[in-house]
């Protein structure tokens, strides 16, 4: 990793499933649009509850990307 250079954004993801899945879609996502995605950051966990139940998980990470030269 030596002299390079990344860029750090902060994006969403949403799951029905898991706070996992909602990981996996966002980076999934984000790798349609930014290319050399190299880690990831979780910043913050929430999920909705309805009825006594997790009904949605939601995550918000920072991800990392190395800048072309």
């Amino acid at each position: 990793m030596a002299n390079q250079t990344y860029s750090i954004t902060e994006i969403a993801g949403s799951s029905d499933v898991s706070h996992a899945d909602a990981i996996e879609k966002a980076v999934e996502r984000a790798s349609k649009t930014l290319r050399h995605l190299a880690w990831l950051e979780v910043k913050e966990q929430r999920a909705e509850i309805a009825n006594g139940k997790i009904t949605h998980y939601q995550v918000i990470i920072k991800i990392g990307f190395r800048m072309e030269d």
